[in-house]
């Protein structure tokens, strides 16, 4: 009788947490710092959130470990709804990192937020004026190209690893905490290439201080038009990544529907769709929850046979 009084007591507390949700600022975490696709996405949806819902909603930039501790720290967080999380499939880390501090089931999926590539750049007064001298030079030259990657398992390093995979080269990579960091060196001159997230270097490709060879998608982006996919640059291989929204495992169902909610009518408005356009992303907001939860379990498999087979690793 006690136990199913407590029960009881259990869910009508969090009944009425719900009904008078939100009533304080929530945090918006996210595992990169500013200047990447992460940061900015976070920002983006975090803004939304703020207008529907109503309170303060502070982004917090925790980076480091392919945004693993970010991703710990939420899962540690009251399950309230007052702690978001904006990351892509935890699947990533899971077959890059040992002994996490957190696994896939310590989180509620919310709603995906956009899906976008990476675009391999160079600095514009590099020698390589495509893809093709710059892997003649590669392959030439094993090693002596220094890579800027955004962090291990971040999708930057994922995509570097895929395109050397698939046009038989090999770079010494260097990792940065971030895409921010990692756009910094290139334009120092302390790394030759980068592959990188569209938000992160739109602006120097813009400004002309980079020089974009590839987008890693076969048949390149339509939200990135003028840069050729790998399969017309003749190294063939797909990489893409997403950002969504996460809550701690124990989350009220209602606050979940609350927040995806807001989030779905956000991502719905033509204004924001056309800023994540702008930035070489897709806007692609989930049905539910539910086919969020559907969607990342279903990739899974090939994320785990991608990273095996890619060798990648953090070492």
């Amino acid at each position: 009788m006690r136990a199913f009084a407590a029960a009881a007591l259990i869910l009508f507390s969090a009944a009425a947490a719900a009904q008078g949700y939100p009533n304080k600022p929530i945090r918006l975490v996210v595992g990169y710092p500013p200047g990447g696709s992460g940061d900015f996405t976070t920002r983006l949806i975090a803004d939304e959130l703020q207008k529907d819902l109503g309170t303060t909603v502070i982004v917090e930039n925790k980076p480091g470990a392919g945004g693993s501790i970010a991703s710990e720290f939420v899962a540690k967080s009251a399950p309230d709804g007052y702690t978001i999380l904006n990351q892509g499939n935890h699947a990533i880390a899971r077959n890059l990192y040992k002994n996490l501090g957190y696994d896939q089931k310590d989180f509620i999926p919310v709603c995906r937020v956009a899906v976008g590539t990476t675009i391999l750049v160079v600095k514009t007064d590099a020698p390589f004026r495509n893809l093709k001298e710059l892997v003649d030079y590669a392959r030439a030259n094993p090693g002596k190209l220094f890579s800027a990657s955004a962090g291990f398992g971040s999708a930057p390093h994922l995509a570097s690893v895929a395109f050397e995979s698939a046009a038989g080269i090999k770079f010494t990579t260097i990792q940065y905490k971030g895409g921010g960091p990692a756009s910094l060196s290139l334009l120092a001159g302390d790394t030759q290439v980068m592959f990188a997230t569209s938000p992160t270097v739109t602006g120097f490709i813009k400004g002309g201080r980079m020089r974009p060879l590839v987008v890693s998608m076969r048949k390149g982006s339509p939200s990135i038009p003028g840069i050729p996919g790998t399969e017309e640059a003749g190294a063939p291989f797909d990489s893409t990544f997403w950002f969504g929204l996460y809550v701690p495992a124990g989350t009220p169902a209602e606050i979940v529907k609350r927040l995806h909610a807001a989030a779905a009518k956000g991502l719905a408005k033509q204004e924001v769709r056309d800023k994540i356009l702008l930035q070489g992303m897709d806007p692609a907001p989930s049905a539910s929850p539910e086919a969020f939860a559907a969607e990342i379990a279903a990739e899974v498999p090939a994320i785990e046979r991608s990273i095996r087979e890619s060798g990648a690793k953090v070492e």
